[in-house]
């Protein structure tokens, strides 16, 4: 009697944890532009995971919508992207500039402290008039890249404002039921939809799945575009599951 009663009592905390929900550890990480460079984590980043597909109700709703969604105009994109080359070579001058400055203020220092009559003196002085004319050259090259930057960045500003305003108030009218259909759908489902956010390491891991079908939702925003992730996961219950939102697996989307 108290072995059956011991392997009913083990059997019962099996099935309790194969019907408990399931812990989803999710990761964000962006892999760096430089290879040599380390994965960068996203930390502070909100992590949704939603019981129904979120994309499905705002695609319906497009579709169903009176007018179509006025598109971004590809003058608006061709200005972000010449924004976007105009900051990287203002950049780049930038940091020509400083390693320029920063070799002259080694070399002054040097020659401050040698004879000027020496061979050595004479051929570093050399060395620091030719890079001399180089930070000027850079220096001014690195001015004319800035003004460049800072005025289609304005340009581009006023263009994408117009546009935005447009998409802003067709969303408003579109989507005005928005809330109510995920409110449906959520009592469907007969479960919440899950909130955490992401540790200094790209982690949040305080998320506690029932068994079924779940989408995992974020976004990330990056200069001119944003990542946004809708990423499907099915919770069969039993052992933590992991997920990570990488480039890889995420939808560019323009911002404006």
């Amino acid at each position: 009697m108290m072995r059956s009663k011991f392997f009913a009592g083990v059997l019962g905390t099996a099935l309790l944890a194969a019907c408990g929900p399931t812990q989803v550890v999710v990761t964000a990480e962006l892999s760096a532009d430089d290879a040599a460079a380390a994965v960068r984590a996203l930390s502070d980043l909100e992590i949704r995971v939603f019981p129904y597909d979120r994309d499905v109700v705002f695609d319906s709703l497009t579709n169903a919508a009176i007018s179509p969604e006025p598109p971004i105009p590809d003058s608006v994109l061709n200005a972000q992207t010449a924004v976007a080359d105009a900051q990287q070579e203002w950049r780049d001058a930038e940091a020509r500039w400083n390693v320029l400055r920063d070799t002259l203020q080694t070399l002054s220092e040097t020659l401050d402290g040698m004879p000027r009559g020496s061979g050595t003196y004479r051929l570093l002085f050399r060395e620091f008039q030719e890079l001399e004319g180089q930070y000027n050259s850079t220096e001014r090259a690195r001015d004319r890249a800035f003004g460049n930057f800072t005025g289609l960045q304005e340009a581009s500003i006023a263009a994408a404002d117009e546009i935005k305003l447009l998409r802003e108030q067709w969303a408003d009218e579109a989507f005005a039921e928005v809330g109510a259909i995920m409110a449906a759908r959520q009592q469907v489902t007969r479960m919440d939809v899950l909130y955490d956010t992401t540790d200094a390491s790209g982690v949040a891991n305080g998320l506690m799945a029932k068994k079924g079908s779940w989408w995992v939702t974020a976004r990330y925003e990056l200069p001119y575009t944003e990542l946004y992730w809708n990423v499907p996961l099915t919770i069969e219950g039993g052992d933590p599951v992991a997920i990570r939102l990488t480039r890889e697996n995420a939808t560019v989307r323009p911002k404006l």
